[in-house]
C-alpha cells in the first residue's frame, strides 16, 4: 500500500540534547497511527518536524513520495490541531472553519465549511464564538478547520488533553469515527497509553528519542519488544527476569501443579468497579498485583497466598 509519510533517518538536535535519534517510520495512507511516549521522549518535536515547524537537523521526510524536508508548514499538505486549539477568538465556529479555504481562495468555502460543521455535529453552533463553546465544542471546531481542507495527512498534538476524562473518552470514538468517514490519515501524540490503545490502527511507542516499537496495539501490548515498552503499556510483575501482566497472574491459597508459582502475602484489595486488584508482597521480595473477577473468592489482608501463572503469558527480554 502507498505510504502517505516516510521519515528516514531524522534528527533534531539543541545544544546539548539530541531530542530525536535517528527515527524512522512508514505510514500507509487512510490509517489512524499514534506515537506514545512519556514526557520529554521525543514525540512532539517529531510531530513538529512532520509539520514544517522544526526542521530535522539531519535525515529526510516524503510526503506521498515527494521530499517535503525544508518546506515551511504552509508548503505541506498537512493540516495540524494543536493542543489549545488555537482558534481565532473573533471569528465564529463557522467563519473559523471556513479561514483556511478562503485564504485559498476556494470557491465554495462557505458549503465544505457548512458540511464539516455537520461532521462534527456542531450546525447549531455555527454563529457561536470562541468563547461561548465549551472544550469539547472548541475540539471539534478546531478539527473540522483542519479537515475542510482535506490535507494528505493530518496531525494532532495531544488535542484531549483539556477535556475532562469522561469527555475524553467521548471524542476518543469520535474521532476513529471521523478518520474513517473521511479516509486522511491522522498522527495522535499522546502520552496516554489507554487512548494509543483504543485509537491506533498501529503505534510507535517513543523512548529517549527513539521508537522502540511500532506495531497494532495488540502486538505492542502483549508482544512487547522491550522492557521499557512492557511497563511503559501497563502494570506488569516481574518474578525474576519474566514479566507477567496483572489480568494473567493469578491467586489462590494452594500452590497450582505444573505452573510457576511464588508465595506470598496479600497487602489490599483495591476494588475498580469492572474488577479487583489483590496487591501482595513476595516472601522473595517485591511486590505483584493480580486482577480478579469481583464475583471471585475475596482475599483479605494478612492472608498467605499463592501467586501463578501460565508460561505462555510470561514476557522475557534480554
Amino acid at each position: 500500500m502507498e505510504a502517505v509519510l516516510e521519515l528516514r533517518a531524522i534528527a533534531k538536535e539543541y545544544t546539548g540534547h539530541r531530542a530525536v535519534d535517528n527515527v524512522s517510520l512508514r505510514l500507509e495512507r487512510g490509517g489512524f497511527y499514534c506515537l506514545l511516549g512519556p514526557s520529554g521522549c521525543g514525540k512532539t518535536t517529531t510531530l513538529r518536524m512532520v509539520g514544517g515547524f522544526e526542521q530535522p537537523t539531519s535525515g529526510e521526510i516524503l510526503l506521498g513520495g515527494a521530499t517535503v524536508t525544508g518546506l515551511r508548514p504552509w508548503q505541506r499538505d498537512v493540516s495540524t490541531v494543536f493542543q489549545n486549539y488555537a482558534l481565532f477568538p473573533h471569528l465564529t465556529a463557522l467563519r473559523n472553519i471556513e479561514f483556511g479555504l478562503r485564504e485559498r481562495r476556494a470557491a465554495d468555502a462557505r458549503e465544505k465549511a457548512l458540511r464539516a460543521l455537520e461532521l462534527v455535529q456542531l450546525s447549531a453552533k455555527r454563529d457561536s464564538l470562541p468563547a461561548q463553546l465549551s472544550g469539547g465544542e472548541k475540539q471539534r471546531v478546531a478539527l473540522a478547520r483542519s479537515l475542510v481542507l482535506e490535507p494528505q495527512l493530518l496531525l494532532l498534538d495531544e488535542p484531549l488533553a483539556a477535556l475532562d476524562p469522561r469527555l475524553r473518552k467521548a471524542m476518543r470514538a469520535e474521532l476513529k469515527a471521523m478518520q474513517r468517514k473521511t479516509g486522511i490519515t491522522f498522527l495522535f501524540v499522546t502520552h496516554d497509553q489507554e487512548e494509543a490503545l483504543s485509537m491506533s490502527d498501529k503505534m510507535a511507542v517513543m523512548n529517549k528519542g527513539r521508537i522502540e516499537q511500532f506495531g497494532t496495539p495488540e502486538e505492542v501490548y502483549l508482544r512487547p519488544s522491550t522492557a521499557f515498552v512492557a511497563g511503559f503499556l501497563g502494570a506488569i510483575n516481574w518474578f525474576g527476569k519474566a514479566g507477567v501482566r496483572p489480568e494473567a497472574t493469578r491467586v489462590a491459597y494452594t500452590a497450582p501443579e505444573g505452573l510457576p508459582a511464588r508465595r506470598g502475602t496479600v497487602e489490599s484489595r483495591l476494588f475498580l468497579g469492572n474488577c479487583i486488584h489483590v496487591h501482595a508482597r513476595l516472601a522473595e521480595g517485591g511486590q505483584a498485583i493480580c486482577e480478579v473477577a469481583r464475583d471471585e473468592r475475596q482475599f483479605t489482608e494478612g492472608e498467605e497466598v499463592w501467586l501463578h501463572w501460565h508460561p505462555a503469558d510470561e514476557l522475557r527480554f534480554e
